[in-house]
């Protein structure tokens, strides 16, 4: 079924989750989600404060958040997090896996490459797959659902350095997974990933001028890409616009531009 032009971008009537919500892209894709019409239930591990400011944005955008809380590299949480979400309305007709490790900005920055590489599998990797899996599951004994991962655009090509080191192999690894499980839930639940590139998050607030310039460079776009800018793909995929969309890596980077960097 095929919807119309009008309303092809609403979720009224919908419950979304959106995990990682209290702030960037996680808060961005929940706040955009309200203003479509969904209800939202919107995860944080720890950072209630945060997540209250997203709740009170969606209450502006007249529409219901539910605050739920976990840490989702440990299974028993998982569960609890897909039962609490799905006990609200009795039903959920999307979810966003967007909550990740931070080992650029937290007290993770210091640790060193492994303990960031398993700090990332164990969040990022087991925790979208666990989740996934689950709630793929549950949508499709209902009928219908969509789930949203998150990736990375540079994954497939590869970046030099300890994070594309890091991000590389976790973010590629969430990306041939959503293809997979797309395929294991067609027709029913449709599945996909956005790749998204340089994204102005707290990160790119506060990095250095040589990283706000290749970000820029790297862009056919010539600028960053705002949280905003993730948001509006992310509505895309989960709207009636998007029903013949599934299995699908949807880069959110501005046309992305090689620039040759010398090896020093």
């Amino acid at each position: 079924m095929t919807a119309s032009p009008e309303n092809s971008l609403m979720l009224t009537n919908q419950t979304a989750v959106v995990t990682g919500a209290a702030s960037g892209i996680g808060r961005a894709i929940a706040t955009t989600f309200a203003r479509a019409g969904a209800d939202v239930v919107i995860h944080t591990r720890s950072n209630k404060s945060g997540l209250q400011e997203t709740a009170d944005i969606i209450a502006d955008a007249g529409s219901t958040a539910h605050q739920i809380y976990g840490d989702i590299s440990n299974k028993d949480d998982c569960d609890a997090i897909i039962s609490g979400a799905w006990a609200w309305q009795d039903r959920l007709d999307i979810w966003v896996n967007n909550a990740g490790a931070d080992v650029l900005t937290t007290e993770s920055a210091t640790k060193s490459f492994e303990e960031k590489l398993d700090l990332l599998w164990h969040v990022d990797v087991l925790g979208t797959i666990r989740l996934s899996r689950a709630v793929g599951e549950r949508m499709s004994a209902q009928g219908s659902g969509v789930i949203i991962n998150m990736g990375w655009d540079q994954a497939t090509q590869g970046m030099e350095g300890e994070p594309g080191e890091l991000f590389g192999p976790t973010k590629g690894a969430i990306m041939a997974f959503t293809k997979s499980l797309a395929a294991s839930l067609a027709p029913k639940v449709r599945v996909n990933c956005l790749a998204p590139g340089w994204i102005q998050t707290k990160w790119g607030d506060d990095t250095s001028q040589y990283w706000n310039d290749r970000a820029k460079a790297e862009s056919l776009m010539n600028r960053w890409g705002s949280v905003d800018d993730v948001a509006a793909a992310a509505l895309f995929l989960a709207s009636p616009a998007a029903t013949f969309q599934t299995a699908q890596i949807l880069q959110v980077n501005g046309g992305f531009r090689y620039q040759h960097r010398p090896r020093s």
